[in-house]
């Protein structure tokens, strides 16, 4: 029962590692949209 858990909990903090370098990711492509915008709109 413990060996289940201990995978089951290695399991989440994988899963939650990759899903917040994937909104980290995402977050960087939206701000580099906005900035091309605010760029264009300036020129």
């Amino acid at each position: 029962m413990t060996r289940n858990a201990i995978l089951a909990l290695l399991l989440g903090a994988t899963l939650m590692l990759n899903a917040c370098a994937t909104v980290k990711g995402a977050g960087k492509d939206i701000q580099s949209v906005g900035q091309a915008g605010e760029d264009a709109i300036n020129k």
